[in-house]
């Protein structure tokens, strides 16, 4: 009991922690790691809802940061490359699951998750292709070990390879599974990467409806698909500050705000990495996880940097 306790209150220091603004994200997310590696995860019942809604609320907030012209432009050029992105990673993903000889229904979640927005992604496939709970939670076991590691990963290998803020934006978006770490590391590149990041990579995520929709016909599955909607929230946010910005002084601190709770739920994702988590991912799920990431990032990469995709 007297543990019990004790894990509390470093959970609750830590959660303190990252409220201020010196603490970056990557910062948020290792203290989560260790705390939920060494300690262990008070609340994992309930970590993975307060975490999903605090990031679709930062998100919305990210809004107030961006210009609507802009963010409707960014979105309309990356409608095609994102496409092709997901198509290519489908379709790589399937063969990999075919030579790794992975449950078929743990490897389309896989496959789904690295394509468009991971943990979401795979939320919303689960029911539609009738997986068990247990196929499910591997499938988001071996997404969220890879999305944490392209956290911490991705901006010191774009500052080697020279990237300029709107190429690691899109890199980030097209490479990184969640949301939140593609945020975040966009958010430690620079202001320029986030808007290029945040927006493509919600760009990437409106194909969740359309794919879920597909693979709902083709298993002839009653389940109920779900539109993001904070999305919605998100372009409202920002045509509000672009029709309204002589309020920038209450705009600005909601940006602000938003980037801040982002760390926050970083921490919070950061502690659902368990070692039960852990224990969930068999080898060949991580195997065709790492390498179907490693193609997408690299393949990615690439067009990035010789101008393939702009």
């Amino acid at each position: 009991m007297k543990n019990h306790y004790v894990m509390k209150a470093v959970f609750w220091v830590g959660l303190f922690f990252c409220c201020w603004p010196e603490v970056s994200a990557p910062m948020a997310l290792i203290a989560g790691i260790v705390f939920g590696v060494m300690i262990g995860n008070p609340w994992s019942s309930a970590m993975s809802s307060w975490s999903r809604r605090l990031l679709q609320l930062s998100v919305v907030g990210l809004g107030f940061g961006m210009n609507l012209p802009e963010l409707l432009k960014t979105g309309r050029d990356a409608f095609l490359y994102t496409a092709v992105s997901i198509g290519f990673t489908m379709t790589v993903g399937y063969l990999l699951g075919k030579f790794f000889k992975t449950p078929h229904r743990t490897s389309s979640l896989i496959s789904f998750g690295t394509a468009i927005c991971g943990g979401s992604a795979i939320a919303a496939m689960a029911p539609v292709i009738k997986a068990e709970s247990e196929e499910t939670g591997v499938a988001l076991a071996t997404i969220f070990t890879l999305n944490s590691i392209a956290l911490l990963l991705f901006p010191p290998v774009g500052h080697l390879l020279g990237m300029e803020q709107r190429q690691f934006g899109l890199w980030s978006a097209l490479a990184i599974h969640d949301t939140s770490s593609v945020v975040g590391a966009a958010a430690a590149y620079g202001s320029l990467a986030l808007a290029i990041g945040t927006t493509v990579k919600l760009t990437r995520a409106l194909w969740i409806m359309p794919s879920a929709l597909v693979a709902n016909w083709f298993s002839k599955s009653t389940g109920k698909v779900k539109f993001p909607l904070f999305i919605i929230g998100f372009i409202i946010a920002a045509a509000i500050k672009t029709l309204l910005p002589g309020l920038d002084q209450l705009w600005n601190p909601l940006n602000s705000l938003a980037k801040q709770s982002l760390v926050v739920t970083l921490f919070l994702i950061g502690c659902g990495l368990t070692r039960e988590v852990l224990s969930r991912t068999g080898v060949k799920p991580m195997a065709q996880g790492v390498i179907l990431w490693l193609l997408v990032s690299i393949t990615s990469g690439v067009a990035i940097m010789t101008g393939f995709i702009r």
